[in-house]
């Protein structure tokens, strides 16, 4: 029976998150794919929203897996929207973490480990995504759906 799963990829104050039935072979099935901003205002206030609203989420929609892509190193030197996505990426996991097996993956592994090409290779594909994917998923959201199919894999 196909289990419920979520990629999600921090970027600056935002979460995408994709939300798929995935089978043990096969496509997986998009249930949802959604961006969701930090609310403004005072950060730790903020953060909190963001915490219940992932953890409602993931006991609400009975989900059993997480997958997150992890920070990357910043060739441009370590800058503060850096260091605040990363205190963001923190809150998501440990939101995803107190109710569900939580992992994480490196983009750069997985071009290593997943497949036979580069990342940035599978995201570009659409006939790829057509494919392994059933369901509406935003050519933004490839990179959290992409580590639901490694993570699988």
């Amino acid at each position: 029976m196909p289990e419920r799963w979520v990629g999600a990829v921090v970027v600056g104050d935002a979460i995408t998150l994709v939300e798929a039935e995935v089978p043990a072979d096969g496509a997986i099935t998009i249930l949802a794919d959604e961006s969701w901003p930090l609310q403004k205002g005072d950060r730790p206030v903020a953060y909190a929203a963001a915490y219940q609203r992932i953890s409602d989420y993931v006991t609400d929609n009975k989900i059993s897996k997480a997958i997150v892509k992890e920070s990357a190193v910043s060739l441009g030197g370590t800058k503060k929207a850096h260091l605040l996505s990363a205190e963001f990426r923190g809150v998501v996991l440990a939101a995803l973490a107190s109710k569900i097996p939580t992992e994480t993956h490196a983009k750069a592994s997985l071009s290593k480990t997943f497949g036979e090409r580069k990342v940035d290779d599978y995201l570009s594909d659409s006939k790829f995504w057509e494919q392994e994917c059933k369901g509406k998923l935003r050519a933004g959201s490839r990179e959290a759906a992409l580590m639901i199919l490694a993570s699988r894999d």
